[in-house]
């Protein structure tokens, strides 16, 4: 498998709103990209060239928040005029509308199978509806301010909300009630995050801080003081190894998850940076500024050729190229808690080969499934490295210690 390590590279940006930007998205499809601002317009623009953007206009306060849907066919957006707009992403820009709260709506997400929406609002409420007729389904109610931000899990079972109460709460959807909350943080939460396994969560924070949580074990994991600024978005690279911030000190900054260290320092936006999204993919992230400005940068760092991927596997199987040992290696103790899984390994990934080889698969599923592969692939080695990075803390510790018996036994002896 081959990587890059390069520096992110600024690609486009484009201009067209007349406030504040609040948020941006990717479409899955990678060929548009969606912003909202406080002009109250939504746009969506081309990557095709000579295409032109779509303003969307509805909405009769500022726009907060914009999501795509998994299919990339719609696209969902939040208001200050208290609804929620479901448009289709075309020319024509249809929509239908969500008298969604009795606020400000901050946030708005959709589930993993594209039927409900998450809201959040200065109502102090969450609320999850169904696509289907506009039905309304429930509210969570526990925060004690404005809910900034919330998001569902990869899987969709659980809820994760951020609060200007200071507090990130974790909801079960099934039961509608609160699994655990992280209290008394002593800053107001931007916004939330999940990690693309499911396992953590994070918030942007205004303390100028960014917090990591497992949600396995209630413990943080990390906190980064990267920023000069308060911290207003953040989103995962969908490998799980990085993240990228974006602050009022008008710097992007890309975080290794792995290291726990700064990557990268990001100046693009000559004020405020209010907004960021990775694509799905992870080979480009967005951002949005108190500039009016989109930029679009490309990632260039850790981007993974899954056409190479494939063929090394294939190589693999032909015998052409011998296994390589770190995908034998196990996790030295299995996860804990009822989100855990076992990780796939590399009997998973070639059965996913035999697949792609031996069926006339549509190309869309054969793309969908080289995918997944180079995900089980990342993911074995990822725990590999983990696992090696362990045992040589672990044999450090061990150094450190029988050298210091072997100092308290020559100072007896003396």
């Amino acid at each position: 498998m081959e990587t890059t390590l390069e520096d992110p590279t600024l690609e486009r940006h484009f201009k067209g709103h007349k406030d504040v930007i609040t948020s941006v998205d990717f479409n899955p499809n990678l060929k548009q990209l969606a912003s909202g601002s406080l002009d109250s317009c939504v746009m969506v623009w081309n990557f095709k060239p000579k295409m032109r953007a779509y303003r969307f206009v509805g909405h009769k306060d500022g726009v907060t928040s914009v999501q795509f849907s998994p299919s990339g066919h719609l696209l969902a957006s939040a208001s200050r005029d208290k609804t929620v707009r479901v448009w289709i992403p075309s020319v024509k820009g249809e929509s239908t509308v969500f008298k969604a709260h009795t606020s400000t709506v901050r946030s708005v997400d959709f589930s993993d199978d594209g039927q409900n929406l998450l809201t959040a609002s200065d109502d102090k409420s969450v609320k999850v509806w169904t696509l289907h007729r506009q039905k309304f389904l429930f509210s969570l109610i526990g925060h004690q301010n404005w809910v900034r931000s919330a998001r569902f899990s990869p899987d969709s079972r659980i809820i994760v909300s951020g609060s200007d109460d200071k507090s990130v709460k974790l909801w079960d959807k099934a039961s509608k009630q609160t699994i655990h909350s992280f209290s008394d943080l002593g800053s107001v939460i931007h916004q939330v995050a999940f990690h693309p396994s499911g396992t953590c969560v994070a918030a942007a924070c205004c303390d100028c801080s960014v917090r990591v949580w497992d949600i396995r074990m209630n413990k943080l994991l990390q906190k980064y003081q990267a920023h000069i600024g308060a911290v207003n978005s953040l989103s995962f690279h969908p490998s799980g190894n990085f993240m990228v911030t974006a602050s009022n000190d008008a710097t992007l900054k890309i975080l290794d998850l792995l290291e726990g260290r700064l990557f990268y320092t990001l100046h693009g936006h000559q004020v405020g940076v209010t907004c960021t999204a990775f694509s799905r993919q992870g080979n480009y992230f967005a951002s949005g500024g108190a500039d009016e400005q989109v930029m679009v940068w490309k990632t260039n760092f850790d981007s993974v050729d899954y056409s190479t991927v494939l063929s090394t596997h294939r190589e693999q199987q032909r015998g052409e190229v011998p296994p390589p040992t770190l995908h034998d290696i196990q996790p030295r103790s299995p996860l804990r808690g009822s989100l855990a899984a076992p990780l796939p390994g590399k009997k998973a990934s070639q059965e996913l080969i035999e697949i792609i080889e031996q069926r006339d698969l549509p190309p869309q599923l054969t793309t969908v499934l080289e995918q997944v592969v180079g995900q089980l692939d990342i993911l074995t080695q990822t725990v590999a490295i983990q696992e090696q990075r362990l045992t040589m803390v672990e044999n450090k510790l061990k150094e450190a210690l029988d050298n210091q018996a072997a100092s308290s036994c020559s100072q007896e002896s003396t």
